[in-house]
């Protein structure tokens, strides 16, 4: 099984944002306990950076993603599916990258919370909670 994070997953964990939080941190240490197959979109990390960072704490987010990227790779990407990501029905852009970053890791399984902007994606889509308790 290969599974692509969204973005969220990420900042849920990093900003405590509860209830989310701990159904992100137990799917974290899931994957790398594991070792599933996990990826992330290039776009995923600045984003990731860009909302979660403060001024006192930069280096502790530089840390956390490079702790991350030992067990979670990037998916890799080019102009092709950037195209393809303009051509989805779907409606946040975003949204969209990430779905054709996800087909670029072959990913059986989008983890978000945000489930509903991903129901016309070709790859499922789940919340962490509901991965949790299908797979673990």
């Amino acid at each position: 099984m290969i599974i692509f994070l969204d973005t969220d997953v990420l900042i849920d964990l990093v900003q405590d944002r509860k209830p989310f939080s701990d159904d992100a941190a137990y799917l974290i240490e899931y994957i790398q306990k594991n070792k599933i197959k996990s990826f992330v979109a290039w776009h995923t990390i600045s984003n990731f950076y860009y909302l979660s960072r403060t001024e006192h704490n930069k280096q502790e987010i530089i840390q956390f993603i490079t702790s991350l990227l030992q067990f979670i790779k990037i998916s890799r990407t080019s102009n092709e599916e950037l195209l393809l990501a303009t051509k989805l029905k779907i409606s946040d852009f975003e949204d969209a990258m990430q779905i054709v970053a996800a087909l670029a890791a072959r990913a059986d399984i989008i983890i978000t919370r945000n489930t509903k902007d991903y129901k016309n994606s070709p790859i499922p889509a789940m919340n962490p909670g509901d991965f949790l308790t299908k797979y673990e």
